[in-house]
């Protein structure tokens, strides 16, 4: 466990509802915290018996935000997450000074075609991808295609469809391009199957109208590690490899557990 220097009391000063099982929400954030888009925060609650319960969360907010925000879903008896959920505006909240976890474009080289693939919650981190100036000029296409059960569990769908009018990439906003995945009921606009077996299909890159490549594509994976696992195989066994610290590859990904 951290010692007490080691990590920061937060307020919570905001939280979003997105359904029963999900919500979002927004810290406090020390001067002092810096993280790099795509990186993930130790975060703690004190039990009633004073000890603290940390668990890894992926940020949402933007490099330059004033705030940190976080998207969790309820995990049912779960010793953080249903405290976490308990919790109301002006509560604390722990954050670990050290930022953490590799699910960044800096894993990468070159490449033109940016490809980031999230299932439920694992959305979180590429949402602060796309808060980056920096990812709209690196590349000359930028795909987001994100997973859940059902429609209701689609979150953040207007920071997302808002980014062709942002005041800032509005300009790139023809590089992007985004695709809704349900695959327990139908909804307009989005396909049906596991992410994997959209890849397997040629279904995916139909869908984007566009060819995944490893001279262009570098590929984010986050989510349920049956979806990290089944995906990478698949790009592996296609000719990408999985950046390293000493050997940048095409493919960076991260588990949610």
């Amino acid at each position: 466990m951290p010692k007490e220097d080691k990590y920061t009391a937060e307020k919570i000063i905001e939280i979003t509802t997105w359904a029963s099982n999900l919500f979002s929400f927004k810290l406090t954030r020390y001067a002092g915290y810096r993280f790099v888009a795509g990186q993930f925060s130790r975060l703690g609650i004190k039990k009633d018996d004073g000890t603290i319960v940390w668990r890894a969360y992926s940020i949402v907010s933007a490099s330059y935000d004033e705030h940190l925000e976080y998207f969790s879903i309820v995990v049912p008896d779960g010793e953080f997450t249903s405290r976490l959920s308990q919790l109301k505006i002006g509560d604390e909240v722990l954050v670990e000074k050290m930022n953490y976890g590799l699910l960044t474009t800096a894993r990468f080289e070159e490449g033109k075609d940016l490809w980031m693939l999230a299932t439920g919650t694992g959305l979180a981190p590429f949402i602060s991808v796309l808060y980056e100036l920096e990812t709209w000029d690196n590349y000359e296409n930028i795909i987001l295609v994100y997973s859940v059960r059902e429609t209701k569990e689609l979150a953040y769908m207007e920071i997302i469809e808002g980014l062709k009018d942002h005041e800032y990439f509005g300009e790139f906003s023809h590089k992007f391009r985004f695709l809704p995945v349900v695959t327990r009921e139908k909804f307009e606009g989005a396909l049906d199957k596991r992410i994997p077996v959209l890849l397997e299909s040629g279904e995916l890159e139909k869908k984007i109208d566009l060819s995944l490549d490893p001279e262009r594509s570098r590929i984010m994976i986050c989510g349920n590690p049956q979806m990290v696992d089944d995906t990478r195989t698949w790009f592996t066994d296609h000719g990408y490899s999985v950046s390293r610290r000493s050997k940048p590859g095409h493919l960076a990904l991260e588990n949610l557990w």
